[in-house]
């Protein structure tokens, strides 16, 4: 699964260029991650799944590892620009309960700016 990031006002966003993120890219997907967690110092990250059409529990396992990852580093993760059936997913096995989720990156990006205060 490719990805992109960038460092916006101390917050990590990551963004998916794929559309799907199933059992043939999760655990690489994850790997890739982590590593990039690893080599930088923030602690914040939002990821804008914008692109992202399809989710499976390999997809939904790999995003609970890495927020495992974020916080034990006492980080925190937030999703955001969910399409609807990727939300509906979220929904369905409940870990809209343990994520929180933005309609938008702005949107995320407040929150965490708004905890800072």
């Amino acid at each position: 699964m490719p990805f992109s990031h960038a460092i916006l006002n101390d917050v990590l966003i990551i963004t998916l260029d794929g559309e799907r993120l199933d059992a043939h890219v999760a655990t690489d997907f994850k790997q890739k991650v982590i590593e990039l967690l690893s080599s930088i110092e923030q602690k914040h990250v939002i990821f804008d799944l914008h692109a992202l059409h399809f989710i499976d529990s390999s997809g939904l396992s790999a995003f609970l590892s890495i927020l495992r990852t974020l916080h034990h580093k006492g980080g925190e993760l937030k999703l955001a620009s969910l399409n609807k059936p990727v939300r509906m997913v979220f929904e369905l096995v409940s870990m809209h309960k343990i994520f929180e989720i933005y309609d938008t990156t702005d949107a995320a990006e407040r929150s965490i700016m708004r905890k800072g205060e």
